[in-house]
């Protein structure tokens, strides 16, 4: 008998035909040529990262036992362990995908010395460049570079004396007495593995799931915290159509995909199982009890204990967008399959930069390195509020952002070019020219990030085609920079932001 994925049954059990079979070769060849598969030389080249990592973790936990008065015989068994989740751990990961890694700690290390003493260690360590500590954020994370690989670390602390390498994190009973931080941190390894043991056929969804983030991202879809679909929502909805067509080959299940997604009868959620009840007194997703949770728009549920929904951001406009792109992609999709056109133009890239006649323009900008690593991670992880203000403003239809920020800095001389850099006037300072105004004591670097929300306007009356039409952004704009400036790191003297509306024709290439 065959077993039955997911909460309903199959749509078909059908086996792959031969123009599906081909179609999934020619796919694969095709993630190739996009650098979707790494070589055996980088594939060790993070072996030896995530091998470096856990023997720093380990090193850190003993000696921060040893410094808190436990005995050296003990410290050496407390052990600690790292465990890799995400695009890593599903084994869709690319040639620039960053690693995302858990740090488990036995009870007695707690998170503030994790993100204070570890984050130092790591620092000081010559491999490591571009490192900054999110202590505050949702899921508190040090992000850094590892010898040239991106590397999330979060941070889990458990109720044990003890973390053994043979550890299984999918017990939920580890959970227990864990705050809600904790749990968090755990959750992304347990999503992980939880999904890959509820799809039917591993290969098929590896190959499918390359071909759907590779398409999110060439269309600027992909970001979680700009309120599409980030890489868990991605992995589980390729899952739940893998389970719908548990015998089919990645290239049919690509085509079904889209299909299926432009189709979905939203609020409905994407569920890989049923979910459970557990044991902590911690929210799990339920719509008919929770107000937030019936105000998700897509949503899509995790698979672990205690299952949520890793689609809280997504906002009417991103809404719109993303089923826009869905129908598009189904389109193309049905005529590979035909053999009437190739996956290159599946991934042609997005035009968002041509797509709006209007775009804010949302400039932060410090005087400090590590300062604005925070300080744009900060107004970046905001940005959906803007957008969630501009979406009610009279004559917008839809506040589409940017997926990410574009990075600048430039030696100003006066403060008429800080004042224009900060602005987002000009994008750098030409040392061969004589500077507009008195010069500075010593001239300043200053780092900028400019992140850009397309702005869709209301189509004009075709009855009254010559009313006046007036797009105010102001309310929304003082208001969100109001709110950023109330985050407790913000200094006057080193950070600004400023939001400006520009046309299309202004933004440059």
């Amino acid at each position: 008998m065959t077993k039955n994925y997911g909460v309903t049954p199959p749509i078909s059990t059908n086996f792959p035909v031969e123009a599906e079979t081909k179609a999934t070769s020619k796919l694969v060849e095709t993630l190739k040529e996009y650098g979707q598969y790494e070589t055996e030389e980088e594939q060790r080249s993070r072996e030896i990262v995530l091998t470096k990592l856990d023997m720093i973790f380990k090193e850190f936990v003993r000696n921060y036992s040893i410094k808190n008065g436990l005995p050296e015989s003990l410290a050496d068994e407390v052990g600690g362990k790292i465990y890799t989740f995400g695009s890593y751990r599903l084994g869709v990961h690319g040639k620039s995908s960053d690693i995302d890694t858990l740090c488990v700690a036995p009870k007695h290390v707690k998170r503030e010395d994790f993100f204070t003493h570890m984050y130092e260690i790591l620092k000081a360590r010559e491999e490591v460049t571009e490192i900054t500590a999110v202590a505050d954020a949702y899921v508190p994370v040090i992000k850094m570079d590892f010898s040239g690989i991106s590397i999330d670390l979060v941070f889990a602390q458990m109720g044990l004396s003890t973390v053994p390498e043979s550890l299984d994190l999918s017990d939920d009973n580890l959970l227990k007495n864990l705050d809600e931080r904790c749990v968090r941190s755990l959750n992304g390894s347990r999503v992980t593995d939880a999904i890959l043991k509820l799809v039917p056929n591993v290969e098929s969804f590896r190959i499918a799931l390359r071909c759907i983030k590779l398409w999110a991202k060439q269309k600027a879809i992909y970001s979680n915290v700009l309120g599409f679909f980030g890489g868990v929502a991605w992995a589980i909805v390729t899952a739940r159509v893998c389970q719908l067509y548990p015998n089919a080959a990645a290239g049919a299940i690509v085509s079904k995909f889209f299909r299926i997604m432009h189709q979905w009868e939203w609020p409905v959620p994407v569920l890989l199982k049923a979910i459970e009840e557990g044991p902590l007194s911690v929210r799990v997703w339920n719509p008919k009890i929770y107000p937030q949770d019936k105000a998700h728009r897509m949503p899509v549920i995790t698979p672990a204990y205690p299952c949520m929904c890793s689609t809280h951001n997504v906002c009417a406009s991103t809404q719109a967008v993303t089923t826009d792109e869905f129908l598009q992609a189904a389109e193309i999709a049905d005529k590979i399959l035909l053999g009437q056109e190739v996956w290159a133009a599946l991934f042609k890239k997005h035009e968002f930069f041509h797509k709006y006649k209007y775009y804010l323009q949302v400039v932060a900008s410090s005087k400090d390195q590590e300062e604005h690593l925070k300080w744009s991670g900060m107004v970046e992880s905001r940005l959906r509020q803007l957008v969630s203000r501009l979406e009610v403003v009279e004559q917008i239809e839809r506040a589409h952002p940017f997926i990410k920020g574009f990075d600048r800095n430039a030696v100003c001389r006066t403060e008429e070019e800080k004042l224009q850099f900060g602005y987002g006037d000009i994008q750098t300072t030409d040392p061969s020219q004589p500077p507009s105004g008195s010069l500075l004591e010593e001239p300043v670097t200053m780092y900028s990030t400019t992140f850009y929300i397309g702005i869709g306007t209301v189509p004009k009356d075709p009855n009254n085609p010559n009313a006046p039409r007036q797009l105010d952004i102001s309310w929304p704009s003082n208001e969100f920079i109001k709110m950023v400036k109330q985050w407790d790191k913000y200094d006057v003297s080193k950070m600004a932001i400023h939001i400006k509306c520009i046309k299309k024709s202004t933004i440059s290439s």
